[in-house]
């Protein structure tokens, strides 16, 4: 039985115990910044080392796949394989073509012009989880936006299955997307080796995609490094909050609530409900389905960590989702449009019965590389804008220092920095003087 509470018996410190993910209470961060420290230190040599024990696979010719294997695991998808990998990437572009920063100009003062201007990164590193269950979707999610944005180089890694490469699934997603740059190196090694630049791997200028909890350790800790990659936001194991009432079908409420456990052990699903009957049938669903599913031993170990929150109003319920943060949250409800108005920290709302987060996981069009851990309360999903970066430019004219020029002055006084007021003021004098 999934652990219950009562959200409005509840006091803060236990609705916080109730929500904290599985995945703090890890070694990650240590493990990770050790793996940065000596990858720093011994470059190639190191994750040649951690390749070949984690990954059972470090080619003397180098990570990086050859494109012949690209072409050839493309060559060998069935032609329904092909069309759904197709499909779900143009129904992605379709919904990401929207995206993307404007560039501008802008009068301030009379004669100051004022503008920003868009470029894309140079090189983007994409990171797709292949450990467990190789995830061609997460590909599709990082390539097409960082397509739109204009990236030159296109680097991905993805972990190797031991001792024989890259899932040629994903290899082939690789070639029907145009992406010809892919590394069988996965890991907090991997992302050290691809935000650092070693064995063979670009440096990249930012690292996007979701992983286990040492993925995202190493891709936070680089972050924060002078000589490190940038990172998409933080995205660990899997979560997704579903609140139903007692119309909803409890059969789709567990299989939803699986669909999250069956990813990772560290994964975690929260289930809102307005009684505890329905709450009764959603479990006993759960174990039913339990039976028929390849991967319900990780589903069961990601149940442990689980929840049951009791709710009487739909005002608890949208209190309970903000608090929680989720990065998958699942509406079912008489009024799910209603109740979504109410939520405001969310990486993606599905709402409705029909509306399975699996369709989001693969080819309804939005992003599925979302914050996870409660950082949807500063955090949004992967977009075109994240592979861009803007850059304003200003150019003056003697005309805008009669205007602009008393007002530097001025606040560079207020201030006490002489030096800027002195660059305003002798320009000032040259145009008077002159």
């Amino acid at each position: 039985m999934l652990t219950r509470i009562e959200w409005s018996q509840a006091e803060a410190q236990t609705r916080r115990r109730l929500f904290e993910r599985p995945s703090l209470g890890s070694d990650a961060v240590a493990v990770a910044q050790s793996i940065l420290n000596d990858v720093r230190e011994r470059g190639d040599q190191a994750v040649r080392e951690y390749a070949e024990r984690l990954d059972g696979w470090a080619p003397e010719t180098g990570f990086q796949v050859p494109t012949s294997e690209l072409k050839a695991a493309a060559d060998a998808l069935s032609d329904a394989d092909r069309e759904a990998i197709l499909a779900a990437a143009d129904a992605v572009r379709t919904f990401h073509a929207e995206q993307g920063y404007r560039a501008y100009e802008v009068q301030t003062w009379p004669g100051a012009r004022a503008g920003r201007r868009v470029t894309p990164l140079d090189v983007a590193g994409l990171y797709v989880p292949a450990g467990t269950a190789p995830l061609v979707s997460t590909l599709i999610m990082l390539a097409v936006p960082a397509q739109l944005a204009g990236v030159p180089r296109i680097a991905v890694i993805a972990p190797p299955r031991k001792g024989s490469g890259v899932e040629p699934t994903v290899l082939a997603a690789a070639f029907l997307l145009g992406v010809e740059e892919v590394y069988a190196i996965g890991g907090a090694h991997g992302v050290a080796a691809l935000g650092l630049g070693v064995a063979g791997l670009p440096k990249a200028d930012k690292i996007f995609g979701p992983g286990n909890a040492y993925v995202a350790a190493a891709k936070a800790l680089l972050a924060q490094s002078p000589d490190g990659a940038a990172a998409d936001l933080p995205a660990g194991p899997s979560e997704v909050m579903v609140i139903a009432d007692d119309a909803a079908d409890a059969e789709l409420v567990a299989i939803d609530l699986l669909s999250q456990a069956e990813h990772d052990v560290l994964a975690q699903v929260v289930l809102v409900a307005y009684s505890e009957a329905f709450a009764s049938r959603v479990e006993a669903e759960i174990e039913r389905l339990l039976g028929i599913l390849p991967r319900a031993d990780t589903a069961r170990a990601a149940l442990a960590n689980s929840r049951v929150v009791l709710v009487g109003t739909d005002d608890e319920a949208a209190e309970a989702a903000n608090a929680y943060a989720s990065e998958h949250l699942i509406i079912q409800t008489r009024d799910p449009r209603g109740l979504a108005t109410r939520v405001r920290h969310a990486g993606s709302i599905f709402l409705g019965p029909w509306t399975p987060e699996a369709a989001g996981d693969y080819a309804a069009g939005p992003n599925h590389a979302l914050p996870t851990a409660g950082a949807a309360r500063a955090y949004g999903g992967v977009t075109v804008e994240m592979f861009q970066k803007t850059t304003t430019m200003l150019e003056l004219t003697q005309q805008s220092l009669e205007t602009l020029g008393p007002v530097v002055e001025g606040l560079a006084a207020l201030e006490g920095l002489d030096a800027h007021r002195l660059a305003m003021a002798l320009r000032r004098k040259r145009k008077i003087d002159g």
